[in-house]
Order: C-alpha cells, then sequence, then structure tokens
C-alpha cells in the first residue's frame, strides 16, 4: 500500500524512525569505530605523547636528550680510534704522562716512516694481501657453489646440510679453535702439515656458514622462471650459475667479498696459532710480536697504519654492505 493510498483511506501514517528490532536488523551506527576495522587510524603513543612534543620545552627536552645519546655513543666507540691516531703522534714521555693529554703537544709524521722500517711493515702487508685474497677467492668458490645447490639444486639432504651448517654459527669459536688447530696440523686422510702455509688460513676461511646463509637467501629470492626458461634452452647448472645467477647476485656478492676479506684482515688468535714464523706473520701477529721491543708511539703508527686499509674499506663500501644484508629478506 502506497502513501497516497493510506491517507486517502484515513489511517495515520508516521515513519518509524526507531531501528529494527530483531535478530536480523542490522547494527547500530554510532560515531565510534571498533578497533581492528580497515582504514581506521590508531594512534601509537611512545615515551613522549605528541602533546608534549608540541609545546617549547618539549622539543627542548627532546632534542636535548637525543644529541646527548647520538653523540654520547659516537664518542664511545670513536674516541679509541682518536687515542690511537694522537697517541702516534706523541712523544714517549707525553704518552706515559699523568694525568694524559688528549692533544700532541707537537706533531711529528716521522714516527710512522719509523714504524714501517722498524717493524718490516712492508713484509706483514703483503703477507696480509695473500691471505685475505686467497681467503676471498675461495669463499666465493665454495660457498657460492653450496648455496646454489641448496637454493636451486635443492639435494635430497638440503635442509638438514643447511641446519647443520647453521648450528655452526651457534658454537663459541673458541670452542672448535683447537679441533681445527689439530686438523690443520695434520689434515685428514692426505696426512698433510698446513701449518705456515696459506691454506691454513684459506680453507677454514672459506668454510662460513654465515655465507652460505645470506647467498642461499638471495639466490631464493631469484624467480624460478628465469631458471625454468634456461633449463628449456637446454643450460646446464653450471652454465646458470655463471650467466643468470652471479649477475644478478652482485649486491650480496660484493657484501660477502667485503666480510670476507675485512674478517682475514682483522684476524689475530687464529694466525697466532698456524703461522708462528716471523715471515710468514700477517701483520696483525707480525705488529703483536715485535711490540715489546718498540716504543710506544711507534707501535701506536703501525697499529694506525694495520687499520687503515680495513676503515677504508668499510667506509667506501658501507652502503653496500647495509644493502646485501637487507637483499633477499623479502619475496614478492
Amino acid at each position: 500500500m502506497s502513501n497516497r493510498t493510506a491517507e486517502a483511506s484515513g489511517a495515520d501514517v508516521r515513519p518509524d524512525r526507531r531501528a529494527p528490532v530483531g535478530p536480523y536488523a542490522p547494527a547500530r551506527r554510532s560515531g565510534r569505530r571498533r578497533p581492528g576495522r580497515t582504514g581506521e587510524r590508531r594512534e601509537v603513543r611512545g615515551l613522549v605523547s605528541p602533546h608534549t612534543l608540541t609545546t617549547t620545552r618539549g622539543r627542548i627536552v627532546y632534542w636535548t636528550v637525543l644529541i646527548a645519546v647520538v653523540v654520547g655513543f659516537t664518542a664511545i666507540f670513536v674516541f679509541p680510534l682518536y687515542w690511537m691516531v694522537t697517541s702516534a703522534l706523541k712523544s714517549p714521555e707525553e704518552i706515559a704522562q699523568i694525568p694524559p693529554s688528549l692533544f700532541p703537544e707537537k706533531i711529528d709524521f716521522g714516527v710512522y716512516k719509523e714504524a714501517w722500517d722498524q717493524l718490516d711493515l712492508g713484509l706483514f702487508l703483503r703477507n696480509t694481501v695473500v691471505y685475505a685474497g686467497g681467503a676471498w677467492l675461495f669463499t666465493l668458490a665454495f660457498d657460492v657453489s653450496a648455496a646454489y645447490a641448496l637454493s636451486k639444486l635443492r639435494p635430497v639432504l638440503g635442509k638438514a646440510v643447511l641446519a647443520m651448517m647453521l648450528s655452526t654459527l651457534m658454537i663459541p669459536p673458541m670452542v672448535i679453535l683447537l679441533p681445527a688447530y689439530l686438523t690443520v696440523k695434520d689434515l685428514p686422510i692426505l696426512g698433510w702439515n698446513l701449518l705456515n702455509t696459506p691454506w691454513a688460513i684459506w680453507l677454514p676461511a672459506a668454510a662460513n656458514g654465515f655465507f652460505v646463509f645470506l647467498l642461499k637467501r638471495f639466490f631464493d629470492s631469484i624467480p624460478r622462471e628465469l631458471i625454468e626458461a634456461a633449463e628449456m634452452d637446454g643450460a646446464t647448472p653450471a652454465r646458470i650459475l655463471w650467466s643468470i645467477v652471479l649477475p644478478v647476485s652482485r649486491p650480496i656478492l660484493g657484501v660477502v667479498s667485503i666480510l670476507s676479506v675485512v674478517n682475514v684482515w682483522k684476524d689475530f688468535v687464529w694466525p697466532l696459532l698456524v703461522q708462528p714464523d716471523t715471515d710468514k706473520m700477517p701483520i696483525s701477529v707480525g705488529i703483536s710480536s715485535l711490540s715489546a721491543q718498540m716504543p710506544q708511539n711507534v707501535l701506536m703508527a703501525a697499529l694506525v697504519i694495520a687499520s687503515v686499509p680495513a676503515i677504508v674499506v668499510f667506509l667506501f663500501f658501507q652502503r653496500s654492505i647495509m644493502a646485501g644484508l637487507t637483499a633477499g629478506s623479502l619475496k614478492g
């Protein structure tokens, strides 16, 4: 019945403004939104409320605390490097004085030449470059092959092998130091003694489960369609690795390369055990073996020279390191 017919019949027609009541009645709308609905803005409360940051006092306190924390932590990490550099420019008497001075009274860069000649840093640097370069090549050869096999070839016990590799990361290095030394001293099956040879550093450096994990995660992000298309064209697994996987994996290869070189460059305990001869020592062990015979400023200058290459490499490639560590972590 329409409204006009009802009016003509004399019926009292009034719109019912009340919401329907019953089990099938729609829910009433209110001005409040239920939490969890899509599109709703949630206010995240931190240590400092947004209202406090709008006031002058709140902004002053916030920026004061932030600057103090950043400057304090920066000073904690940078001060040892600053102390090493400035101590090399001081005289032995100035280094030993109490209280110590923050700035050298007289700057003399000739101490670096003296450290280079007296400690024979050229020989130690050459040995370190050989060890780091060989470790880099073996790391790329073995770890890339292992990660490619676990990611794309998928052997039967691949997950178990990866789990055992990752379990080695939970073991402190000092625990496996003695077994590794005995292995290098008397290589199983072959019976070779690798002490005082570069192989004692190259082979353990290549066996790194962390590098295999990084490479595998990146290889997992490579689309499977590329591999399948190459297989349909008749490409072998080695050809796929060389022509498809490696060209698109330059970021993670750069990260692994930098980390492998820096690890060998700064290592001390392992080269101290496997390279006892002075002519075979890397720069970290060589400086430590001759430190008792050198003045403090000469020793500090030698440490500065030994630290410069690793610091320069990190400063130039720090963006690549962070990008490569996060590459392949997300799919899609």
